[in-house]
Parts: C-alpha cells; sequence; structure tokens
C-alpha cells in the first residue's frame, strides 16, 4: 500500500522520546522529512540527530508547547528549514495521578495547559500553511483513559476534551483539504512505562484486561498516525482511533 507520504514535513510534539519518538522514526522511514520537536532541547536534538545519521531529513527543536511565542518560534524554525508542516501530531502531554480531593488546582493546570492549551497553540499556528497549500493533516494523540481511571480525573479530562478538539476542528477545516483526527492509545510499553516501579503488576494486569492478550508497542500508535496521515485515509475526518487491543473500560 503507497502511503505517499515521501516528500511531506512532519512535526511531533513531544517526540524525544517514548511513543513521540517512534512515529518521527516512522514518518521518516516512510520518507517525510520530519520536524523533532520536544520541551527538552536535548531529547529532541538526539532523536533528530540520529535520524540524520540514517540518512533521513530531520531537525530537533525545542519547544514549550503551553507558550504561544515558543510555538510560534518552532513553526517559524520549521518553515526556514523545511518550507512549512504538512503533518501536525500534537503528541505532548504531562500528568500526575492524583485523587480529585488531593489534586492542588496547579497540576490540573499543568495537564489542561500542555494537552490541551498546547494542540490549540501548535494548530493555530501550522494550520494556515496547510491551508495556503490546500493539503494537511492533525493528529491529536487521546487516550483510553478518556473514559476514566482513578486519581486521573485531570488527564481523563483533558483525553476527552482532545476528541472534541478533533470533531470541531474536522468541521472546520475539511473545506481547506485537511484533516483532522485523533488517536486514543490504550497501555503502550514504552521505556517510561518500563520504569515504573510496579510496572510488572501493572504488565500482567493490563494483559489480563485485554482482549488481544497482549499489549501494544509504540510502533502501533505510529503505525495508526502513517495511515491516518496518508491519502489512503483521505476521506477519515473527525474520528477516533482507537489503539488499545480491544480494552476500552479501565
Amino acid at each position: 500500500m503507497e502511503l505517499n507520504l515521501k516528500g511531506k514535513v512532519a512535526l511531533v510534539t513531544g517526540s524525544g522520546r517514548g511513543i513521540g519518538a517512534a512515529m518521527v522514526k516512522a514518518y521518516a522511514a516512510e520518507g517525510a522529512r520530519v520536524v523533532v520537536s520536544d520541551v527538552i532541547a536535548e531529547n529532541a536534538q538526539a532523536t533528530a540527530q540520529a535520524l540524520v545519521d540514517q540518512g533521513h531529513e530531520a531537525i530537533g527543536l525545542a519547544c514549550d508547547v503551553t507558550d504561544a511565542e515558543s510555538v510560534r518560534h518552532m513553526a517559524q524554525q520549521a518553515e526556514q528549514a523545511f518550507g512549512g508542516v504538512d503533518i501536525l501530531v500534537n503528541n505532548a502531554a504531562w500528568t500526575k495521578d492524583v485523587y480529585l480531593t488531593k489534586m492542588d488546582p496547579s497540576l490540573w493546570d499543568q495537564t489542561m495547559d500542555v494537552i490541551l492549551k498546547g494542540s490549540f497553540h501548535c494548530a493555530q499556528a501550522l494550520l494556515p500553511g496547510m491551508m495556503a497549500r490546500r493539503w494537511g493533516r492533525v493528529i491529536n494523540i487521546s487516550s483510553r483513559s478518556l473514559f476514566g481511571n482513578p486519581g486521573q480525573t485531570s488527564y481523563a479530562a483533558a483525553k476527552a476534551g482532545i476528541v472534541g478538539f478533533t470533531r470541531a476542528l474536522a468541521l472546520e477545516q475539511g473545506k481547506f483539504g485537511i484533516t483532522c483526527n485523533a488517536i486514543a492509545p490504550g497501555f503502550i510499553l514504552t521505556e517510561g512505562m518500563k520504569s515504573l516501579p510496579k510496572f510488572e503488576q501493572l504488565r500482567e494486569a493490563a494483559i489480563a484486561r485485554n482482549p488481544v492478550g497482549f499489549l501494544g508497542e509504540p510502533s502501533d500508535v505510529a503505525n495508526a498516525a502513517l495511515f491516518l496521515s496518508s491519502d489512503v485515509a483521505r476521506y477519515i475526518s473527525g474520528t477516533t482511533l482507537y489503539v488499545t487491543g480491544g480494552r476500552y473500560s479501565s
């Protein structure tokens, strides 16, 4: 199946490591030029350099998606390097599990700022270029957690908000040749997940609840992003693709 991504420019936020890094690697493997964006500059640059060393076109940019000026600067740098961005993946996220009755308002605000405001800032900065070129893809990373997990009221609310944001954006942008979709991953075996103190317990419990009997890898999410970015998915917009192995409830 031909995805026709060669020469496209894909920018993925929060892509210095984890799922985001898997996505930029997948885009690069399909011939796209990639912008690795991360709040930690060293991670963005290291991931981009590894791709360059493999013969791909990539740049690493530091960006705080909660800051509109930082996002504008990132967009300008991407345009200077590659002439514009065709594919935006809003992947940057932040959360800290705390029960609502014990949650400091600053924790709620931080989660909302990174996930929702960050997606707003990036879309607002990069959509005008896509509109001018009459082609674009916006992919927003939600989560199976939108259905609710104990200790994750802020994260669940933000990730559910991403679904509404995606649907509204799809309605606004379709006439410009731009599709907007969301991906909601389930339990994914990232390095961060594997480093958790109770990882083995979490892994076993998650496998027991998963209909397919195994857990996802970052490449599973990356492959979903490639599909939604391609012309193969040109008639898909405003939807949420669940990459969960069939698991929805907590």
